[in-house]
């Protein structure tokens, strides 16, 4: 079925498929942002669903020398202050927990900025002069990733708070990356050579689960979203360490042909004990859970590994979607959900 084109296209009719090929353009997008340098103690990124997705990238890629909160909730921390610089994203521009947690920033004096694609926010923005990042159209939040974190280090860039000077260079330098490391998994690739292919095989009618370490947990938690919103299919994710000091027990008792694909995302840029934990668990887990399935990473840095993995778990999981007779791009139930909010 993933070899038939035009079945392809009449089931993916946004084009998904066509949108993850060409993430690298993302990439290379110039943002005209107007910020000034600043001195704070600490930043705090309000952002929720896939308007969070780029902070989590930065916290791995290029990294924080202040301390930085991601703030997925109404309800900012007791300690911001004008010593804050406050970002708030939102790919509408009205999601309501960014709004109301931008409106306690201010109250409390916080330096802030704006990354959205319309909406409120950008009203805001205009209205009170606040740097903003302004989004381009994308068909959904989650595919705009890209966008995204462009936006966030030209601000921290500006503001004077990007760690590695040389971080959007680097950024723009791997579109190149990115570019060719998606030609094999593209729909014209057979599924005897398209790896993307083979695991949505592999994933149908299961629970994804995905482990990653720290710095690959960024495109874990992608993987997980992805299989959500592309594949709507429930997922979970985790990381090593911590899944040996809980989790890991989990899978001990319950017959091994449980309803789960297990997806470890793995990477020789880890801390070497979180490599070899990958492979003690995967020994002494043998018979107890499904046998993971293997992502090796690829890439000459880790910026590089981050968008390379992102990058296929979009093209994995918009294969599962079609495998599952769907279009992977609407969240028809996300908008209902939040209409009904306002009932």
């Amino acid at each position: 079925m993933l070899d038939d084109l035009k079945l392809i296209h009449e089931r993916d009719a946004q084009d998904t498929l066509g949108i993850a090929e060409r993430q690298w353009q993302q990439l290379g997008h110039e943002f005209e942002i107007f910020q000034d340098q600043l001195e704070v103690n600490n930043i705090v990124y309000a952002g929720m669903g896939g308007s969070s997705l780029a902070a989590l990238v930065s916290t791995s890629w290029p990294g924080y020398d202040k301390p930085f909160e991601i703030l997925r909730g109404y309800d900012i921390p007791g300690y911001v202050s004008e010593k804050t610089y406050f970002i708030a994203a939102s790919y509408s521009g009205n999601t309501e927990e960014t709004l109301s947690a931008l409106e306690q920033a201010e109250a409390k004096g916080a330096q802030i900025a704006i990354i959205a694609g319309g909406g409120k926010l950008v009203e805001i923005a205009n209205q009170k002069g606040y740097p903003l990042a302004l989004l381009p159209k994308a068909e959904q939040p989650r595919y705009a990733v890209f966008y995204n974190l462009k936006a966030l280090l030209v601000l921290l860039s500006q503001a004077g708070l990007l760690t590695d000077a040389s971080a959007l260079e680097d950024l723009a330098g791997a579109a190149d990356f990115l570019k060719q490391a998606v030609q094999p998994w593209l729909p014209t690739v057979p599924t005897d050579k398209n790896p993307a292919k083979q695991i949505a095989l592999e994933v149908i009618g299961k629970s994804a689960v995905i482990y990653a370490g720290p710095k690959l947990w960024p495109a874990a938690y992608k993987w997980k979203i992805s299989f959500n919103e592309n594949a709507k299919q429930i997922a979970w994710t985790n990381q090593f360490p911590e899944f040996n000091h809980n989790e890991f027990m989990g899978w001990t008792q319950q017959p091994v042909q449980k309803p789960y694909a297990v997806i470890d995302l793995r990477s020789n840029l880890e801390h070497p004990r979180v490599q070899k934990r990958f492979e003690v668990s995967e020994r002494l887990l043998s018979g107890k859970r499904p046998a993971p399935i293997v992502v090796q990473t690829e890439g000459a840095s880790l910026l590089e590994e981050l968008l390379w993995t992102i990058a296929f778990g979009d093209f994995v999981t918009i294969y599962t979607a079609l495998l599952n007779g769907i279009n992977p791009a609407p969240v028809d139930l996300i908008e209902k959900f939040k209409k009904s909010l306002d009932n």
